[in-house]
């Protein structure tokens, strides 16, 4: 158990179907105090310069043309002076939600895909689509952070995933509701029986 300061926040909940806000909550929180631990272990063993880290998580289930700050799942930070690393980590985030690649790529070996504003460090990790930035460290400790970050909660929704399959009855969906959502009907809308 760390003794940082850890809070999280979720934007959104594209995981209703399974979670409540309060579980998704509970979910990310754990998963921070998971870092802290790991951010404070590292310090205390010098590798770290710091005691305090923000990460930005983004929503892999967001369409792409979704604004980046629509698309924010989740931020949390680490420490009492995390909250100035928040910017940075959603502009690593962001970058690389809209170059498909890691961030760090382009700000270190491609800064033509950089424009004026561009954050100029750093990585960012990509986890079987979920995105997240985070800042603080250096480039590669925030890659390592970001990736277990990232690791941790792909595994964690995959499991409540498999127990709400285990506990449902089988239905079309990923909701209790048996009728196709909206934009899946406006998609076929066109086919009619009198063709």
């Amino acid at each position: 158990m760390s003794s940082l300061t850890v809070r999280v926040k979720a934007r959104t909940n594209p995981y209703s179907y399974m979670l409540d806000a309060d579980d998704l909550h509970a979910l990310l929180l754990d998963l921070a105090r998971n870092r802290a631990a790991s951010i404070e272990h590292n310090h205390a063993a010098g590798h770290y310069n710091r005691t305090s880290m923000a990460f930005v998580m983004m929503d892999p289930t967001a369409d792409p043309w979704v604004p980046h700050h629509q698309a924010v799942l989740a931020a949390l930070t680490i420490g009492d002076d995390a909250t100035r690393f928040l910017p940075n980590a959603a502009a690593k985030a962001a970058s690389h939600r809209r170059l498909n690649r890691n961030h760090g790529e382009a700000a270190l070996t491609d800064p033509h895909l950089c424009g004026t504003g561009a954050f100029r460090y750093g990585h960012s990790a990509n986890i079987r689509g979920q995105i997240v930035g985070a800042s603080s460290q250096t480039p590669d400790q925030d890659l390592v952070e970001a990736a277990h970050l990232a690791t941790d909660f792909v595994n964690a929704i995959s499991t409540h995933h498999h127990t709400w399959q285990a506990t449902t009855p089988q239905t079309y969906w990923f909701t209790k509701d048996t009728t196709p959502h909206q934009p899946y009907r406006d998609m076929v809308s066109f086919f009619t029986t009198e063709a």
